[in-house]
């Protein structure tokens, strides 16, 4: 039963075209593989292939048909933008023009690719196992006098760097905006494509609401919420310290002009005094006699 398994298997990968038939499993671009490039890098042809590679990284990096290719460990890793973030790729899943970039080209190569010839391809199915080659026959042969023509480069992302670098959901808008290139490998047409249905399908982040968490909400100072519950506690009709002398009538000096009345009432008993001491030496003169009064 196995060996029917395997015979089917590769039959439907004895031919190229026939991958695009096949659903495309790569990791969710979420995996930080260590690169954490500052500025766009500078990407060189590789001669009499559709690919670039980055000479003055180290590390091994590549662009082909509009994606950014990373190998590593033992790994491919792929992304639409420069610096990730990054996908997984399985070994059966990657295109075959990037398996052929000759040893050379890789600027960090594993120990296990010495010895082998420079200007050829890794020997891949030595490294991931027969099971491999024989899914893959004829991945290391092609037409080398009619060589594939070079994707465009994405220029427009040197203008994003630092902080401007983009989060996952705006680097698909941008891409859609400035790079109208199409994929021609069946195998990344299909990358993409599920690179932009996980985007759709991730949940549009909604901005939280004063009053929800996360919101800086101003509270009232700890003096006015103690006054208050002291005004709470307080029997109906009373007032504090505060209120009392809040509401208390000041006096006013009194204008004898506006108030003639009150004035005249303040003089009287003075007056009263003056004529009962006049009355009192009349009296005293009455009783002296007329000679004394002369």
């Amino acid at each position: 039963m196995r060996n029917k398994l395997t015979l089917l298997w590769m039959l439907v990968c004895a031919a190229a075209p026939a991958w695009a038939q096949v659903s495309v499993r790569i990791g969710l671009p979420s995996i930080d593989i260590g690169i954490n490039l500052r500025l766009y890098p500078e990407l060189v042809p590789v001669p009499g292939y559709p690919v670039y590679y980055a000479p003055q990284m180290n590390s091994n990096y590549f662009f082909y048909d509009g994606m950014y290719w990373v190998f590593q460990g033992d790994d491919w890793y792929v992304s639409s933008w420069y610096n990730g973030p990054w996908s997984l790729v399985e070994h059966d899943f990657v295109p075959v023009f990037v398996l052929r970039i000759p040893v050379r080209y890789y600027r960090q190569s594993p120990v296990y690719f010495r010895g082998w010839h420079p200007d050829a391809p890794p020997r891949w199915g030595e490294r991931w196992g027969n099971d491999w080659q024989q899914r893959h026959q004829g991945w290391d042969k092609w037409n080398r006098s009619m060589p594939a023509a070079r994707p465009p480069l994405p220029v427009y992302q040197r203008n994003y760097t630092g902080d401007r670098y983009p989060q996952l959901r705006e680097q698909q808008t941008l891409q859609n905006k400035n790079y109208r290139y199409q994929p021609h490998d069946p195998l990344v047409r299909q990358q993409a494509q599920e690179l932009r249905q996980h985007v759709t399908s991730m949940p549009t982040p909604i901005a939280p609401m004063p009053d929800q968490p996360g919101q800086r909400v101003r509270q009232p100072p700890q003096h006015n919420q103690a006054r208050e519950q002291d005004m709470r506690q307080q029997p109906s009709g009373a007032q504090g310290p505060e209120n009392s002398t809040r509401h208390q009538v000041v006096p006013q000096d009194v204008n004898p002009r506006q108030r003639p009345e009150q004035a005249r009432e303040r003089e009287r008993p003075n007056e009263r005094e003056s004529n009962r001491g006049r009355d009192k030496d009349k009296d005293k003169d009455d009783d002296r006699g007329p000679d004394h009064r002369k």
